[in-house]
C-alpha cells in the first residue's frame, strides 16, 4: 500500500507542471514565432527538473525507483553546473522495504542548440540509506533534453556511479558502482 501511494505522489509531482504548462497554451496564429536556434537556456540561465529515476546494479538484479529533482545554472550557452537529489524506495524479496537516495554535483555540456540538446558530463556526491552502505561515488553521465516550449522541455538521462567504500584499487571503485537513470521534464528561467 505504500508503495501505490508513493507512486500516486509521483505522478502528481510530474503531472501537475505538465497540466498547468497546458492551461497556458495561447493561440498558435498570434504567438511570434520563435526560431528554434533560440529555443533552451544561455549564459547566466537557470534551470529546474523534476521526473521519475531508478537505479540497479551491475548486474540489473535489484533495482529500485523514485523521484529526483534538480537545480543547475549555465556558465556558457552549453555547459552547466548541476545540483541533483533522488530519494528512492524498494521493496526487494528479501529483507523489506527500504529508503534510499543520492545527492550529487555534476557538470554537463550540452552539445547542439535547438529543441534536441543531447549532454554528457560528471558527477560527483553521496549515496546514503536504509539497505546501502553511505559512501561517496563519481560517474559519468548522458541524455538528451528535448524542448517541446521554448523554456520547457523532456529529458532522459542515464549515469554510471561508482563507490569508494572498501576499494582498494581504482579497478575495485569502477566495478563496485551502480547504473542510474531518470526521466522527466525542466523549464529553464
Amino acid at each position: 500500500m505504500k508503495l501505490h501511494s508513493i507512486l500516486n505522489c509521483a505522478g502528481l509531482i510530474v503531472a501537475l507542471p505538465l497540466a498547468l504548462a497546458a492551461q497556458d497554451r495561447t493561440d498558435v496564429s498570434t504567438t511570434p514565432t520563435v526560431p528554434f536556434e533560440q529555443w533552451g537556456p544561455s549564459q547566466g540561465s537557470h534551470e529546474i527538473t523534476i521526473g521519475g529515476s531508478g537505479a540497479s546494479n551491475k548486474h540489473l538484479d535489484d533495482s529500485f525507483g523514485g523521484v529526483s529533482a534538480s537545480y543547475g545554472m549555465f556558465f556558457t550557452d552549453t555547459l552547466e553546473g548541476v545540483v541533483r537529489q533522488s530519494i528512492n524506495y524498494s521493496n526487494p524479496s528479501q529483507g523489506g522495504a527500504a529508503w534510499n537516495g543520492s545527492t550529487r554535483i555534476a557538470v554537463d555540456q550540452h552539445f547542439s542548440q535547438g529543441r534536441v540538446r543531447p549532454y554528457a558530463g560528471v558527477s560527483f556526491g553521496g549515496v546514503y540509506g536504509d539497505y546501502v552502505r553511505d559512501t561517496w561515488a563519481a560517474g559519468l553521465e548522458a541524455g538528451v533534453k528535448y524542448y517541446v516550449q521554448p523554456k520547457t522541455f523532456l529529458f532522459a538521462g542515464a549515469d554510471y556511479s561508482w563507490f569508494f567504500q572498501h576499494a582498494k584499487s581504482v579497478e575495485e571503485r569502477f566495478d563496485d558502482g551502480q547504473f542510474s537513470w531518470g526521466v522527466g521534464m525542466g523549464f529553464n528561467f
